[in-house]
């Protein structure tokens, strides 16, 4: 993946970064790959610096953003649930995201997060895992995630891949 970022240099109109995500973690399953992202303060567009070249944590800051891709392995035959739970708990103790791990008896994936997500399957055979409700996607269907607990669940033979815009909010139930 190619990154490109614009800004600005003496109020003209400049390229700043030109690169691959500079983070990246979990690439054994999969991967999760941080693009950019925002904390909340003003944007400095003459401010070179990556602002995706810091610890990959689940959650924006608060009034923040992260704009990402990830990749989601199919889950092996065989795998036993405790196995399943365990690394779970590991991939999202990783990302600062343990509690984010409400409950999930339905499946060792599922997490809540006080976000609302705009996410786009580009490829694969994914189910959305809710905890009343399954939906099957299509590639280039579109979730509008909306702070409730969910997994997203591989059915297929390859890798699905999506795209993830992130954004802290305050989330009424």
């Amino acid at each position: 993946m190619r990154r490109i970022v614009t800004g600005h240099d003496r109020g003209k109109s400049v390229v700043m970064i030109d690169s691959p995500p500079s983070r990246s973690i979990g690439e054994d399953v999969g991967g999760l790959y941080e693009i950019w992202n925002t904390d909340g303060d003003p944007i400095n567009s003459s401010d070179s610096s990556d602002k995706a070249d810091i610890d990959i944590v689940l959650s924006p800051a608060k009034n923040g953003t992260k704009f990402r891709y990830f990749k989601i392995n199919p889950t092996p035959d065989g795998v036993p649930p405790e196995i399943l739970e365990n690394l779970a708990a590991e991939a999202f103790k990783k990302i600062g995201a343990e509690h984010e791990r409400v409950d999930t008896t339905k499946h060792p994936t599922m997490h809540k997060t006080k976000t609302i997500d705009y996410i786009i399957l580009l490829e694969g055979d994914v189910t959305l895992l809710l905890d009343e409700d399954e939906v099957v996607l299509q590639p280039f269907d579109v979730v509008v995630q909306r702070g409730t607990n969910h997994a997203w669940i591989n059915n297929g033979s390859e890798p699905a891949l999506f795209i993830a815009v992130l954004i802290d909010a305050n989330i009424n139930e």
